[in-house]
């Protein structure tokens, strides 16, 4: 059975975005710090990733409009917009959760949840999320978009890694 990972950034005070859904503090700090070899140890062990429509509109529009920069993975949007698939970006409205278990059912390396925080949000109240890698930055911004919503149930975790640099805190955990 696949890995389902969920990989993203957080302020301090846990939004993935200000309220707008800008991600604009997120360059300001990669501006202080070197690149991390994190992502591109955990892309390795990656060919799903899986995001909403505000995350790929985002990443298509602003973030990388001239390149599509999970080239080489199997892309999954979830959107109630009627779109062709292309060059291995598929569109569906497909319940996510439906859709994780159904991927992780089949062959293949570790399932990428990139984002918004709607999709990992139903896919932890199903407890469908094997690890967290969260990578703190240290900025609050005192209001967003944020990861994590009330739930009716606890989700036990246990640390298996974490470090810094300049700043940045990745904490890496495992659902137990």
């Amino acid at each position: 059975m696949r890995t389902v990972v969920l990989y993203i950034a957080i302020s301090l005070d846990g939004y993935i975005a200000d309220v707008n859904g800008g991600v604009d503090w997120l360059d300001a700090q990669q501006e202080q710090t070197e690149e991390t070899k994190s992502y591109d140890a955990f892309i390795k062990d990656v060919d799903t990733v899986l995001m909403g429509w505000n995350t790929y509109h985002q990443v298509t529009t602003e973030l990388s409009p001239t390149q599509w920069v999970y080239a080489g993975l199997t892309s999954y949007v979830i959107t109630h917009r009627k779109l062709s698939a292309t060059d291995n970006i598929f569109f569906t409205d497909e319940n996510p959760c439906t859709l994780v278990k159904r991927l992780a059912q089949e062959r293949g390396k570790a399932i990428w949840i990139c984002g918004g925080a709607k999709i990992a949000q139903q896919l932890m109240r199903e407890n469908l999320i094997d690890r967290y890698h969260i990578c703190v930055i240290p900025t609050v911004l005192g209001n967003g978009i944020p990861l994590f919503a009330p739930t009716e149930h606890r989700i036990g975790l246990r640390l298996v890694n974490m470090w810094s640099e300049n700043g940045i805190t990745e904490l890496v955990y495992e659902r137990r």
